[in-house]
């Protein structure tokens, strides 16, 4: 197991075509603890396979170091870092049975001799004959037993004979897993592993790697699109855009306290509502003709924000359908969504004509035109400045320690 360390990490690749250079990460700092499962989350094109390929050494990084384990590897061939990679395609040999892939990497982890080789060529070609009759490797012979325990590991024992070709995909995905597992390297990559599943053979493998994780104790790096995945799997999600980190953070600090715009809007389906406001007084948001409060650690943030304009955000759990009262919004149901256990509905506000996603339970009979109110959660403001930051949260002062009386 080791920690890995980006340390202004850029990567720049040249022009094509009398274009310009592309940049696809610029000034990376992110620290990966050791033993941590961390999510790399963004659009396509931000920058995360870039980054897992950077550390795997298929790739050279433009500027900056990559350390593992305090080591600098940026200058290291892909065998000498340590890292085994799980990639989208699962890269298996199709020429090789499924202990021949889960071996691969281990017969090739050290160089041989042309003596050793042929040796552990004789024992591979003698297995099928009588007893006295093969030639032992000792190297051999460790090797297999590794792969038997991996296979047993992954369920994998009745598959060992066959070919890549006569697995499923959820086989393939479990071969591909103990491939990297095999070679107990100091840190997995995986680069959105499950992305060719079913959707429900995605569940269950979603927790065999958290629970394969958790058990190895590696280090690991996971690229996914998938909003369950990065939610359920990682310690913590690291998001990025257009190459630039934009929080760090466990899933329901980045869910719950988003740093910004981008990451509001990309963590949590559905989005984050988002309603244009303006700060009416203490504690106080304008919305069209009505003002809400704002309680909790906001509140305080609002002090001297009088007339500001800001964009507040509105989780969809934190709207409730409610009677008619003046203080609750007026809206019309444009689309209803019936999910099982719940219901999602879209509607649109009659002030502002704005459109908000609202969850609610699944037995509420409403329909397309309907009309509803909605009651503000005074807790669930999120507020974001101009530049589409989020307000800073205040810090409570450290109080002055009651020192004894003699």
């Amino acid at each position: 197991m080791a920690a890995v360390r980006f340390q202004q990490v850029c990567k720049t690749y040249p022009p094509r075509r009398g274009g310009e250079p592309v940049s696809v990460l610029r000034q990376l700092d992110l620290a990966v603890d050791d033993g941590e499962f961390l999510v790399l989350v963004g659009p396509s094109g931000c920058g995360k396979s870039t980054l897992l390929r950077l550390l795997a050494g298929l790739e050279q990084p433009s500027s900056g170091e990559i350390y593992v384990a305090e080591r600098p590897v940026s200058r290291l061939r892909p065998a000498q870092r340590d890292v085994a990679m799980v990639f989208q395609s699962y890269a298996l040999y199709p020429h090789l049975t499924v202990a021949g892939n889960l071996g691969f990497g281990l017969r090739r982890s050290r160089p041989r001799t042309p003596l050793q080789q042929l040796q552990d060529s004789l024992h591979q070609a003698s297995r099928s004959l009588p007893p006295p009759l093969r030639i032992t490797s000792q190297r051999e012979r460790r090797i297999e037993a590794r792969i038997a325990e991996v296979a047993t590991m992954l369920e994998l024992e009745p598959l060992l004979d066959r070919l890549p070709k006569e697995l499923s995909g959820g086989q393939k995905q479990r071969v591909a897993l103990g491939r990297a597992i095999a070679r107990q390297p100091s840190v997995f990559l995986m680069d959105e592993p499950l992305s060719n599943l079913d959707a429900k053979l995605r569940t269950g493998t979603r927790t065999q790697i958290v629970e394969l994780q958790r058990r190895l104790g590696t280090t690991t790096l996971y690229v996914t699109h998938d909003q369950v995945e990065a939610m359920t799997m990682g310690h913590r999600i690291a998001v990025l855009s257009g190459g630039v980190l934009q929080q760090l953070g466990t899933p329901m600090q980045l869910y719950q306290w988003p740093a910004n715009l981008f990451v509001a809007q990309f963590i949590g389906s559905p989005a984050m509502n988002l309603l244009p406001v303006e700060v009416s007084g203490p504690g106080q948001l304008q919305l069209g003709q009505r003002r809400f409060a704002v309680e909790g650690p906001l509140a305080e943030a609002l002090a001297g924000r009088t007339g500001q304009r800001l964009t507040a955000g509105l989780r969809p759990e934190h709207l409730r359908l409610a009677p008619a009262t003046n203080r609750n919004l007026n809206a019309t149901v444009s689309h209803c969504e019936l999910l099982g256990n719940e219901q999602l509905l879209t509607c649109k506000l009659e002030d502002g004509g704005h459109l908000l996603q609202v969850r609610v339970a699944p037995d509420q009979p409403l329909v397309a035109g309907a009309t509803v109110f909605l009651e503000v959660e005074a807790s669930g403001w999120r507020l974001f400045d101009a530049a589409g930051d989020a307000l800073p949260l205040p810090r409570p002062t450290p109080t002055e320690p009651m020192l004894p009386r003699f």
